[in-house]
């Protein structure tokens, strides 16, 4: 019985969890999932695909030592086999010398003074067979290192194969489950039939409307912000002072983000315009533009990073 490789296990487990989200059937029906167990499954689901893909560098890791090891036995071959190449010429130097002296003695000037003729053929000899050893070992070294990267790299084809497919499959399951999750997002209060929004008053500690509050609360539970929020403002213009505006801080304030946190900041605008039917969101000014739901526009320049909305995400709400 074969023995399976841990990507092989861990793509069982991708499979595992993508068959156990699939929906049952009318006669079965499970009750719908609530938000906190989509969560759950969004969260397990982005680690098991992220572990794939760990699994799957460190086989390029391998195979990158393995294709080393081949290149370096390929190189101790070519060092033995010219060494050979030397031995050998020594060897039929010395037969070419014998012939033309008609005799199988070694010539005079290559024998050392006071050592025997026969302890100088015994030991061209023993070196050429160390020679020949050598080479033979170091061509040995090289099919095993050469074989060795082939079956790695067949492996990991296979394995990329397999891990792409289940890939696929669990962050189909993730869109689904992200998309469940937009479905959760509530409708703020006040929204009229018609789509339009009735006035707020603010209200409680922190002086921002219901709508406001709501809005501030799903993001916090939507995305892992970074830094502080900052909605109500007194003596501004805009919305801050009316508690209908909040800016989400992606840096510390006054300097551009770090790219993971302006990819934050792409994000949570993108969210906040995608729910602002739901949520009652007026406009978003992020990284000196603005959109009102129908596109983004820039803005013109107000001389600092803060001011051009470049270190948070500003939302304001009807």
């Amino acid at each position: 019985m074969a023995v399976s490789s841990p990507a092989t296990l861990a793509i069982g487990l991708i499979t595992a969890a993508a068959v156990a989200l699939v929906p049952a059937t009318v006669a079965s029906a499970a009750p719908k999932p609530t938000e906190a167990q989509l969560r759950a499954q969004l969260k397990q689901l982005n680690g098991k695909v992220d572990k794939l893909i760990e699994k799957y560098n460190l086989k390029r890791v391998e195979l990158a030592k393995a294709q080393q090891n081949a290149k370096t036995a390929k190189e101790r071959l070519a060092t033995a086999e010219r060494t050979l190449t030397t031995a050998e010429q020594r060897v039929g130097e010395i037969a070419r010398l014998r012939y033309q002296n008609g005799t199988t003695s070694v010539p005079a000037f290559m024998v050392p003074e006071n050592g025997p003729e026969a302890a100088l053929i015994e030991q061209v000899t023993a070196e050429q067979q160390a020679v020949v050893r050598s080479v033979a070992k170091a061509r040995d070294d090289r099919k095993k290192a050469a074989d060795e990267a082939t079956a790695l790299a067949a492996r990991i084809r296979e394995d990329t194969d397999e891990v792409a497919g289940q890939r696929d499959e669990a962050e189909d399951v993730i869109k689904d489950i992200r998309k469940k999750l937009e479905d959760l997002v509530p409708f703020g209060p006040g929204r009229n039939g018609d789509g339009t929004w009735a006035p707020e008053l603010p209200a409680g500690t922190d002086n921002i409307t219901e709508r406001t509050r709501l809005m501030r609360a799903q993001l916090e539970k939507n995305f892992a912000l970074p830094f502080t929020v900052g909605c109500f403002r007194a003596g501004a213009s805009g919305e801050h002072p009316l508690g209908r505006a909040c800016d989400f801080m992606m840096s510390s304030g006054g300097t551009i983000p770090s790219s993971a946190n302006n990819a934050l900041g792409d994000r949570i605008a993108d969210w906040a315009l995608k729910n602002k039917g739901r949520l009652g969101v007026k406009y978003v000014i992020w990284k000196q533009r603005i959109n009102m739901g129908s596109g983004w526009r820039s803005m013109a320049d107000r001389g600092s990073v803060t001011e051009n909305h470049y270190d948070h995400v500003h939302i304001s709400m009807f």
